[in-house]
This record gives C-alpha cells, structure tokens and sequence, in this order.
C-alpha cells in the first residue's frame, strides 16, 4: 500500500519534531504524548438533524472567544478551552511543555455507539475529517486517530479503511466496550481483522461509566469506573480469544491499563483455580499476553509506574497526558522524568521511543530517530 498525501508528507517533515520552534537542534528525548484529545470548532445540535436526543453539541460563550459550552439535549455538559478546538494553541502549549507531537484523538463522548449506526457513521467522518485536517495544518507536531461506528461493524471497517488509506491517520480509538458486547463479542471480528491487514493500532479507552446509584458521589465514574472500564476490556481480549485469534493485533489501554496491571494476579488466579468459569474460550493464561498489550504511562505515581513497567515491560509503556482535560499530566511527562531511579535509556523509550514502534508501518519511524 502507497503512503498517503499526509504520511508522504509527514515522513518528509518529522526530524522538524524534535527542534525547537526556532528550528535549533535540542538535547533531550524526542516526547510523543499517545493520549490527547481533540474535538472540532463547532459541533452541531445533531438531534435536530436526525430528529432524537442524546447528541453532544457546542455553543460559545458570550464575551469569550477562549471557551465553548458542550451541551446535551439543551443541558450544560461541560466547559472546555480552546486549546480542544485550536490547533496553534495546542502548538503553543507543546512548546511550552516539551512536547514534540501530540497523537490527536476524539472526546469520547462523541463514540455515540447508542446512536443509529448511519448516524454514527455520518458524525465519526465529520470527526475523522477535522482530524485529519488538524494534522495537515501540523504535520509535523500531530498524529491522527480515527473514530468509528463500532456497533456496525462492517460499516466501521470501512470507515477504517477510510481513515487509513485515504486520511492518512495512523490508528484509531475505540471505547471499552460496545454497548452491551465487551470487546470479544464476535461480531467485532471483522474489525480486528481489519486492523490487523491495514497494521492499524488501537487506542481503547474507557467511556459509558455507570454513572448511578453508589457511583453518583466523589468523580467515581470517573476516578473508580474508568479504571475498571478499561480492566473490563483487556481482560474480554484476553479471556474471549481475541489477541490470540489476532496475533498482529496492537492495542494500547488508556490511563495506564486501569487496574488491569495491578490486577493480573488475581485474574491470572482465577483462570487457574476456575477454569471452567474463566477459560471456556481461551486456554492460555492471562500472563502469556502481557508482552502483547500496550499501556500510556498516566498513572500520576512513581510507584504505580514501577508496577506498570515490570508487568507490562519498558517497551510497551508510552507517554500519555489525557491533554487538555483536568485528570491529565498537566507537564506531560513529568513523571517519567523526575523518576528517581529510571534509566536515560528508559526513559526516552516511554517519552517518545516506544510510540514510534506502537505504530508500526504507519509512519516512517527512521525520520523521528535524532541523529546527535
């Protein structure tokens, strides 16, 4: 397959990546952030295009061109900046912080997997577009992921065909589950295979939290539910077969794997003591795959990240911010680089190195090697 317009055009620009905005070649280790988001200048109120609720829509501000007012079904959502919308803000704020690129990414939110799946499809190209278009404003500072209608499966490997040969980005993002499949159900197969023929990772994040009963209080959705969204989700791969019936498969679990590192004890125990509970469609142990999962490195806690890198291995941690919301590593990287007793080597894998491998065929990983 011929690189696209933007990945000819990226692998022509990338050693700009690791420069200064005054183009002077900096000491330090090229910084990749896998784990930013990104929505467009203005999103439209859909259900009055598609005649029912449920639609995430932007509005201003009145007297500030830096916000926008997400609204749903005509309520308040969320404030965001417009450092989510402006690319020469993100740029500006990547200089101020040492970020040489940022992998862009849609809101989750905006996954939409409830929605009808034409309608579905129609939002994730509008989103797919914006991000592409951003990347082509910056090709040197930004790398695209796609969204796609994951309840339709075969109008989301389309659209991921899609994205890949026609948009140039370089992956997508998908939701830990899929309204009610986890991400073994077989239907989702066919995407799989897809992402395996195209060499196309994936980026699973956490979204559609229970949000009701106990978990009203406290952020929980958000602070408890995430982190199992995303255990939920490794696991389904796991237990259900999918990383062995898909052995070229690349998947990367937000926000440090959730509680799926720190948990594989207890998994891996339960697939030993209850068989025929736990390993009814996958006979290999939780731990044979380890070697197999990616993981962003936002775990906000010098200890947790120890845990991370011996279970998951320093090659498959990369550097996530969770940009620009307020959960994220405000200094991406920060972490990594105040880390006491980390190796230089080390690091610069988790800051820039072990995105470059991540996404394999996809972009021309010798233009970001720096050549000192």
């Amino acid at each position: 397959m011929t690189l696209s317009w933007r990945r000819r055009h990226f692998a022509a620009t990338s050693t700009n990546m690791i420069h200064s905005p005054a183009q002077t070649p900096v000491k330090r280790p090229l910084r990749v952030d896998m784990h930013t988001h990104i929505l467009p200048r203005h999103l439209p109120d859909l259900s009055q295009k598609y005649g029912y609720g449920g639609w995430i829509s932007t509005q201003p501000i009145d007297g500030d061109s830096t916000k926008a007012r997400m609204m749903l079904d005509g309520k308040h959502f969320r404030d965001v900046s417009c450092n989510c919308w402006d690319a020469e803000v993100r740029v500006g704020e990547c200089n101020d912080t040492s970020v040489d690129v940022q992998v862009l990414s849609t809101v989750p939110v905006l996954f939409n997997y409830w929605a009808k799946p034409e309608h579905c499809l129609d939002l994730a190209k509008y989103l797919n577009d914006d991000i592409a278009s951003t990347c082509q404003q910056h090709p040197d500072r930004f790398i695209g992921l796609g969204t796609l209608p994951m309840q339709a499966p075969d109008l989301a490997v389309k659209e991921l065909h899609r994205c890949i040969k026609e948009l140039g980005l370089a992956g997508v993002q998908i939701g830990s589950h899929v309204n009610d499949w986890n991400l073994d159900a077989p239907e989702l197969d066919p995407i799989w295979t897809a992402c395996e023929e195209l060499d196309a990772p994936v980026f699973i994040h956490p979204w559609d939290m229970e949000q009701k009963g106990r978990m009203q209080k406290y952020w929980f959705p958000w602070l408890i539910g995430m982190p199992c969204e995303t255990t939920m989700a490794a696991a389904s791969l796991i237990f259900g077969g999918v990383l062995e019936r898909h052995p070229k498969l690349r998947v990367c679990l937000a926000h440090g794997g959730g509680s799926f590192p720190y948990t594989i004890g207890r998994l891996e125990h339960g697939f030993n003591v209850r068989p025929d509970l736990v390993a009814t469609n996958n006979k290999r142990a939780p731990s044979e795959y380890l070697g197999r999962i990616w993981c962003d490195s936002l775990v906000h806690d010098e200890d947790a990240l120890d845990l991370l890198v011996k279970k998951m291995g320093i090659d498959r941690i990369i550097l996530g911010s969770d940009y620009p919301f307020p959960l994220g590593e405000h200094r991406p990287g920060e972490l990594v680089d105040g880390h006491k007793t980390m190796s230089a080597e080390d690091k610069a894998k988790i800051l820039g190195l072990n995105a470059l491998g991540f996404f394999g065929s996809l972009i021309d990983k010798s233009q970001f090697i720096k050549q000192e």
